[in-house]
């Protein structure tokens, strides 16, 4: 088998956050290589590991992994995290997608021309679109899908932690996630990648630049 687990990308969180998150539940090491200079970037083109010529990239049991949700996929179908069927991995998928579609809407506010606007968006998509969803899925069970932890619950967490960031009563009237939340911080492995010192990356200033 082949060694550590390494992490290309950049020293910030970006789409590498989720991959971050989701090898640390798996109780999974990792290093990381941050990309700083064009020449580290050029020379992992000119060596063939970005098959789409972008990162993120993870070297992961002799391979040279890319694109996200691929990444993403492997690491819970490896771990256990995706589904015990094909029903539970569609809907596990499923919610996922719609956990990155939001996140992914956060990660672009540094570069949003009318930042205020953008916040109103997301603020409203959220509560009216995607929290009520998720607070339906656990109006009972304890995790999303199939009664077990999967890639989804770690991807609600996270971005249930970066929408408190900009809106931080955004939780007040989605009870069952607050709860849910509250569960998947007294796991020992996310307990221990909230806390000062660990390989979580501080949210980015809104205005790219700053």
């Amino acid at each position: 088998m082949a060694g550590k687990v390494v992490l290309h990308y950049f020293n910030g969180r970006g789409k590498m956050e989720s991959i971050r998150w989701l090898l640390t539940v798996a109780e999974v090491d990792f290093d990381e290589v941050f990309l700083t200079t064009r020449e580290q970037y050029l020379k992992l083109l000119s060596d063939g590991d970005l098959m789409f010529q972008q990162v993120p990239m993870v070297e992961m049991d002799g391979m040279k992994l890319v694109q996200t949700k691929a990444i993403l996929n492997y690491i819970a179908e490896k771990h256990n995290l995706h589904g015990k069927d094909l029903k539970d991995k569609l809907l596990v998928n499923t919610h996922s997608e719609g956990l990155m579609d939001l996140m992914e809407m956060i990660m672009m506010l540094p570069f949003a021309a009318d930042v205020k606007t953008k916040l109103d968006n997301i603020q409203n998509k959220a509560k009216d679109r995607y929290l009520p969803v998720f607070e339906k899925a656990l109006s009972g069970p304890i995790y999303l899908v199939g009664g077990r932890l999967s890639c989804a619950d770690v991807q609600l967490l996270e971005c249930t932690l970066m929408l408190e960031e900009k809106f931080a009563d955004i939780l007040a009237e989605f009870p069952n996630l607050k709860s849910f939340q509250g569960r998947m911080t007294r796991i020992p492995a996310v307990s221990r990648f909230l806390q000062p010192g660990s390989k979580r990356k501080p949210q980015p200033d809104d205005v790219q630049g700053e």
